[in-house]
């Protein structure tokens, strides 16, 4: 029968055992990711587009308080900022987002911690002799290397709070643009359906003035043509309607119950009276571009991943401590063994030169992009502005002086129908022509709004694609055709 080990063994085996343990503890200070916190500095950072109001919903209580929050915004005019505020307490594809965003962050972090060491357990027997062998071991190099994979993975959670922020402004600037178009198209339906009405008048007018004689065939299809083209467009304009109507609703993520009860405003807000100033425009800008930001942060990221990649791919070298125990029953002895044990992978069929090469070619990519970036900036900054404020000068010129100019036509056409110096033909014309000026403000009222948001998100550093000027034109043809 085997003698149990004395008192000084067990100590020693019980040392030897939790200064491996302490060892690797004091190493691995974990790197945590915070992603209330990290919530919090895109609240404050991109604050003109949060509201202040950017949660994760984690638990039921709070998923409650975001539905009634929903609701009360619900039962009101659904204004622009009121429509940004629905989509952070109610769409789930922005919750989906930011859940996306958390997994990501703890992904990072994790890149900042030890891998768990390896403990074995051995049972030997050599005749009379029974070992029991216990060992810990670590990655050598993981140990070595910690404080540089800390330093990435603490700039990896930087770069996924950058893009955190991207992705909520983009998703934010979504929405404005979403409530822009939703409302415009609705006040084109309003406008298309007097155009409809008229033309329908028209049309019945001239064919009664036909069969009394009073009108030719050519002059009675011209005025059909019309009110056929009339019709079409009311029809493209009901479904425009609804289109960006539901665009709304999936940018706002509602339930069909929710749809039902979205009020919006009869029409756009009224234009500012002053345009933000291109000096304002370029010092907003510099005071910190998320794209900017973004690219130096995928720079630091990668030179950090460099330095690892460098020395991983040279090989792996673990460390090993061993703590075993010989029972010799022949001797009745019991005999403690310590030891270290190291392993080497040797770097014979693969040198890494590869892993090395293509990591110099991700950071050469990370620097470029980063310089391609910078450069740009400013001239997606420019380019936005000449959109905004070409709009803003276009929208206020339909409002100051084409919308003008037609009333004023429209009233002394009237003053001539009423003294039977015009046929009604020509005053349904001139209403006609009078309410194409309208929807021509419309648009370019829309093009604004539409110009103003994608300037916003450029500012903070997400640029935007401008087609500006199309949906001018488009209007500016259709005016024409109805003189």
């Amino acid at each position: 029968m085997s003698n149990p080990p004395l008192p000084y063994e067990r100590g020693m085996h019980r040392m030897t055992w939790t200064a491996g343990l302490a060892c690797a503890l004091a190493l691995t200070a974990c790197t945590s990711a915070n992603f209330e916190q990290t919530v919090a500095r895109t609240n404050q950072q991109a604050g003109a587009f949060t509201q202040g109001a950017l949660v994760l919903a984690r638990d039921e209580a709070q998923r409650e308080a975001m539905d009634r929050a929903a609701a009360d915004l619900l039962a009101q005019t659904l204004t622009r900022d009121k429509a940004v505020r629905l989509a952070l307490v109610n769409s789930p594809a922005l919750q989906a987002l930011l859940a996306q965003h958390a997994g990501d962050a703890a992904q990072a972090a994790q890149g900042g911690r030890l891998a768990n060491p390896l403990i074995s357990l051995e049972r030997l027997v050599y005749g009379s002799e029974l070992e029991i062998g216990r060992s810990i071991s670590f990655g050598l190099l993981d140990l070595l290397t910690l404080p540089q994979r800390r330093k990435t993975a603490d700039a990896e959670l930087a770069r996924q709070e950058l893009l955190l922020a991207a992705s909520v402004v983009a998703h934010v600037t979504q929405v404005r643009q979403a409530w822009v178009r939703a409302v415009a198209a609705q006040q084109n339906l309003a406008y298309a359906a007097q155009v409809q009405e008229s033309a329908q008048a028209s049309a019945e007018l001239a064919r009664r003035m036909q069969a009394a004689g009073n009108f030719t065939r050519l002059q009675r299809a011209r005025e059909h043509a019309f009110y056929a083209e009339a019709m079409a467009q009311w029809a493209a304009a009901q479904h425009a309607q609804t289109a960006t109507r539901e665009a709304l609703v999936r940018a706002l993520g509602l339930r069909d119950a929710q749809a039902a009860l979205l009020r919006l405003p009869d029409r756009l807000p009224d234009l500012p009276k002053q345009t933000m100033e291109p000096q304002a425009a370029a010092r907003s800008a510099s005071e910190g571009r998320l794209d900017i930001r973004l690219a130096q942060a995928a720079l630091q990221v990668q030179a950090a991943a460099q330095g690892l990649e460098n020395i991983h791919s040279l090989g792996d070298i673990e460390l090993g401590l061993r703590a075993d125990t010989v029972f010799d029953n022949a001797a009745a002895t019991t005999t403690a063994r310590t030891g270290v044990q190291l392993s080497v992978r040797v770097p014979v069929l693969d040198a890494g030169d590869q892993r090395r090469a293509a990591m110099n070619a991700r950071t050469l990519a990370a620097a470029q992009n980063l310089q391609a970036t910078t450069r740009a900036a400013g001239s997606h900054l420019r380019e936005s502005y000449s959109a905004y404020r070409t709009a803003w000068d276009i929208a206020a010129h339909y409002r100051d002086d084409v919308v003008p100019t037609q009333q004023l036509i429209g009233e002394e056409n009237l003053l001539r129908y009423n003294g039977m110096l015009i046929g009604v033909f020509e005053l349904l014309a001139d209403a006609r022509a009078q309410t194409a000026s309208v929807i021509a403000a419309i648009a370019a009222q829309e093009q604004f709004w539409l110009a103003e948001a994608a300037l916003q998100s450029t500012l903070i550093g997400l640029p935007m694609e401008s087609s500006l000027m199309s949906p001018l034109i488009r209007a500016a043809g259709d005016g024409r055709a109805s003189h």
